[in-house]
């Protein structure tokens, strides 16, 4: 299966670049560029990719807002961002907006090849950098929430947080892969969250994942 891909960054070279090393990689085609994120998201809404690489900082609306927007509307389209900067408000912001991954820019063609089969197979990736970023900003004791999920969806929930698919939790919770997805649709629904990104992040800062 192709993964089909589309990158903004509003560095000509830098976008250019990155499309170039993709479009060598098997299995991946870059669909689409863009050089801001009001192009990002009109674009993507023309070309449907499966993955978006998406600069945070850019002009006219920037690769947080592009994802929040692109999330509602492509809701099956991943947003990856892909930027220089592991500032923990953006990471947050990141989150909050739907991206399925915050990775940094010094990484080699072929972990970014991989970084975006991975996103496509469902798994949420953080540059270590940004994952410690995350880690201070829910670093402060959480509360308790009022959210009663029964104790197999707490499972599918932590299995989710550790970013596995939905085939790898049935392989692992010895369940089939459509129990999988009606135990995730029902956590969503109950934590009034959009997607699995979003679920774990709520999930973290309310304590719903033990100690």
């Amino acid at each position: 299966m192709t993964v089909r891909v589309l990158v903004a960054d509003d560095q000509v070279l830098v976008r250019e670049g990155i499309a170039s090393l993709l479009g060598l990689q098997e299995g991946i085609e870059v669909v689409a560029t863009a050089g801001d994120g009001r192009e990002a998201a009109a674009r993507a809404l023309a070309t449907r990719p499966d993955i978006v690489l998406m600069d945070v900082r850019m002009p006219d609306m920037d690769g947080l807002d592009a994802a929040a927007l692109l999330r509602a509307e492509l809701p099956d389209c991943r947003v990856v961002m892909l930027t220089t900067f592991d500032d923990q408000r953006y990471v947050v912001r990141a989150l909050r907006a739907g991206a399925a991954g915050y990775l940094l820019k010094d990484l080699p063609s072929a972990q970014l090849a991989a970084a975006v089969r991975l996103a496509h197979a469902g798994v949420v990736q953080f540059d270590p950098a940004a994952a410690a970023r995350l880690a201070s900003a829910v670093g402060a004791p959480p509360e308790r929430s009022d959210v009663a999920l029964t104790d197999r969806e707490v499972d599918v929930l932590r299995l989710v947080a550790r970013g596995l698919t939905n085939r790898e939790i049935a392989r692992q919770l010895h369940l089939s892969e459509g129990t999988v997805k009606n135990y995730l649709s029902r956590v969503l629904e109950r934590l009034g969250v959009r997607d699995r990104t979003q679920a774990a992040v709520y999930a973290r800062e309310h304590g719903l994942l033990g100690p």
